[in-house]
């Protein structure tokens, strides 16, 4: 499940991460980096999932 996560994380960083963790602090901070440039995005989602 992680793997179709990190997957679609590289494709819509903000909906990666709220599979991971919901309406958390950690989504809104994904879809302002996200906004912000889409690498950074990329990068937090992708470590959001791994850590958990």
């Amino acid at each position: 499940m992680d793997l179709i996560r990190i997957i679609i994380a590289i494709l819509l960083p903000p909906l990666g991460v709220f599979l991971q963790v919901g309406f958390g602090g950690a989504f809104w901070l994904n879809i302002l980096l996200t906004l912000l440039g889409y690498i950074p995005g990329i990068v937090h989602a992708v470590w959001i999932i791994a850590k958990r």
